[in-house]
């Protein structure tokens, strides 16, 4: 529930030691939040409204996050959001606060929003205050045997307010757990209940309470079968259940499980929307023996409020599935391997159905083991931004694998964003790494600056540089990005991201970064477990942008090292060059110890090099290597100027080609494909003993 009614509050000068007396007298407490500062300070009356001692609060509202469920908070803080980007000057809402006891009890609070010359908003001071009671007062009047008519009026006010707050209710668990709150359908006299949903002529069972209360056989019914809700489903209307005897000889099968609930009646309500069944739901009741017109008018209108609810539920988890889908699908499908480094990426969709945003991040292995690390992201949250992203990360790989320069590259991505038949521009910085001196040039296009993180932990923002962003700089002719460079040691972690990870409703970009500094810092060495702290933490603060993060970790002298190395050039048409290949692959085994696998070895190394030199234009390079780590490997790489990908065939029995990844398939431990430049790797692995 929202209401913009709240008035200019202004604070005693000696606030919060002496809060406002006609506040204090109506139990209502005040706050002061800082939006420069962060600080979000309250008066012991709106202590004790947060249920929070002063010693335990710190004057930070994420520390109330032990009170406020996830929902509700995201719920808050998009209606502030909201409230700041449309110019208003008050906002007003109803959520759920989870007490020191476990309970949930209604708050309500009104803010009002103070801003400066500029329009920026600066300060909100507000009120908090239990609302509560005025549920409660509904239930107190209410008979505990029979409902009269002063009951009745009560349960209208309970029907009214469940119905509001199911017009929250994002998701089905929200709908469920608006039902099973202590302030849902208990208040209407149930002692149980249950719910279910129709899926492929079935109902599944999707929530059912009090604990324990769970039917074994019940999680999935047909339709047709004798349940209360397989009838409501069918018939599409509702079942009213008048006593014990009428419950046990209308479902036998179902009586005997619940005799130990002591249920004396049964409203069973079919959800309904646009003439088709969706679900059914059962409100089971312990102290009561039949139904009065009204009340069978409250509980049909209380059914067709879920139906609504549940409804617009499933239809944004569908929307927000296919959205993270549609966008999952055009992000790099897999992340090469990357000699000397260890590479981590997360992307997190934003929190709005079927938003999409146009957040990418892409990794390009290039030449002289080299790699090109690129975060982006383009302006808007629908279809078309996800698609000017996905034309947005092709070319700036074909223009990174061309070989251009990394200012070239953008310049170039620029035009070419700049030529579409598109009003979109995008934010974007392309890294590119010489792993085995450390060296990195970094391009910036209106793009927030990346981070370093040294091995003792220590992180700092690392400034380069910036020109306009991609399509912006080629409309104004713009086009000569300056280039940084960065040392990255061994042992240091580049981090990039998109502006979602570090934007927070009332803070500058410039503090967004700095809290990101001081979390990268706190946080764990190993690239992984950081990538999924920071993606972590943007989940839990929710927001509606997209999270795109890519950290690259350059690897110290501790890592796994090669045992010994062998490369040889083979150009189509040379067959002295195909036959030294083979006799370095023969001697190299036997130096290596792989005696025993000499055979595999050289089989399917021969199999590789022929693959490569028969379906492509260009030449092939043949690379052994020793590799130790938890086991010694023995790994061959074939690397040839096409980006068309080996595929297995079945060559039939008589066939005399097709077997030839099969054979690397069955002999190798483990192989694979790897992008590389504008070409790929085809490379296989034999796990050989040490050698004595």
């Amino acid at each position: 529930m929202v209401d913009r009614g709240a008035s200019a509050l202004s604070l005693p000068d000696d606030w919060p030691a002496h809060p406002d007396p006609i506040l204090a007298l109506n139990q209502m407490g005040s706050f002061d939040w800082d939006l420069d500062s962060g600080l979000f300070h309250m008066d012991a009356q709106a202590h004790e409204v947060f249920d929070v001692r002063p010693e335990e609060y710190d004057g930070r509202p994420e520390t109330l996050s032990i009170r406020v469920p996830p929902a509700e908070g995201r719920r808050l803080d998009s209606l502030v959001a909201q409230a700041f980007k449309d110019g208003s000057e008050n906002y007003g809402a109803y959520f759920r606060l989870r007490r020191r006891d476990g309970t949930l009890r209604w708050t309500h609070t009104q803010g009002y929003i103070r801003r400066d010359e500029t329009g920026r908003p600066r300060r909100i001071i507000g009120i908090v205050r239990d609302a509560t009671p005025e549920l409660n007062e509904y239930a107190a009047r209410r008979d505990q045997t029979a409902w009269n008519l002063a009951a009745r009026r009560d349960e209208t006010n309970v029907v009214q307010f469940i119905t509001a707050a199911l017009a929250n209710a994002r998701t089905v668990q929200d709908v469920i757990d608006v039902l099973k709150d202590t302030h849902g359908v208990t208040h209407l006299g149930a002692t149980s209940l249950v719910m279910g949903l129709v899926e492929a002529g079935r109902i599944r069972l999707v929530a059912e309470g009090p604990e324990g209360s769970f039917v074994p056989g019940t999680l999935v019914t047909r339709v047709d079968e004798q349940y209360p809700m397989s009838e409501v489903v069918r018939t599409l209307g509702p079942r009213f259940i008048e006593s014990p005897e009428d419950f046990a000889e209308s479902y036998p099968i179902l009586w005997p499980h619940i005799t130990d609930l002591d249920i004396t009646s049964a409203a069973y309500l079919p959800l309904i929307v646009q003439a088709r069944p969706i679900g059914a739901i059962g409100l089971l009741y312990g102290d009561r023996r039949g139904f009065t017109s009204e009340e069978r008018n409250l509980l049909v209108a209380l059914g067709s409020s879920i139906a609504q609810s549940l409804q617009r539920a499933m239809f944004y988890e569908q929307e927000k599935d296919l959205a993270s889908g549609l966008q999952q699908a055009m992000l790099p499908r897999t992340i090469p391997s990357v000699r000397g480094a260890d590479v981590a990426v997360r992307y997190r969709s934003a929190s709005l159905g079927r938003d999409i945003g146009g957040d990418w991040y892409d990794l390009i292995p290039l030449p002289g083991g080299r790699v090109g690390a690129v975060i982006g992201d383009v302006q808007g949250h629908d279809t078309h931004a996800a698609a000017v992203m996905g034309q947005l990360r092709i070319v700036l790989r074909a223009y990174a694998a061309e070989g251009h320069t990394p200012a070239t590259v953008m310049a170039r991505a620029s035009v070419f964003l700049h030529e579409l038949d598109t009003d979109r521009f995008a934010t974007c910085l392309y890294a590119e790494a010489d792993l085995a001196t450390g060296v990195v040039q970094v391009v910036r296009a209106g793009h927030i600056d990346p981070l370093i993180r040294a091995p003792d932990g220590s992180c700092r923002r690392a400034p380069v540089q910036g020109g306009l962003p991609l399509g912006l700089s080629a409309e104004f002719g713009q086009l000569a990005y300056p280039v940084g460079t960065i040392e990255l040691d061994p042992g240091h972690t580049l981090i990039l991201c998109t502006d979602g990870l570090v934007e927070q409703p009332g803070a500058d970009l410039d503090d967004g970064v700095q809290i990101l500094t001081a979390l990268v810092a706190s946080g764990p060495q190993d690239v992984w477990k950081l990538a999924d702290l920071l993606i972590d933490v943007a989940e839990d603060r929710g927001g509606d942008d997209d999270v795109a993060l890519l950290l690259l970790r350059r690897r110290g002298a501790d890592a796994p090292q090669s045992g010994g190395r062998l490369q040889q050039h083979v150009a189509p048409g040379d067959p002295e060059a195909l036959s030294q290949a083979r006799h370095m692959i023969h001697a190299a085994v036997r130096a290596w110890g792989a005696t025993d696998r000499s055979d595999e070895v050289e089989l399917v190394a021969d199999e590789l090099i022929t693959n490569a030199l028969m379906h492509t234009e260009g030449a092939a390079i043949v690379t052994l290597r020793v590799v130790s780590d938890t086991d010694r490997r023995l790994r061959v790489e074939v690397e040839d100027s096409s980006s068309a990908l080996p595929r297995r065939r079945d060559a039939g029995d008589s066939g005399v080609s097709g077997r030839g990844l099969l054979l690397v398939h069955v002999l190798t431990d483990v192989w694979g494909v790897e992008a590389r430049g504008g070409g790929k790797c085809v490379w296989c692995e034999f796990v050989v003993p040490e050698r004595d």
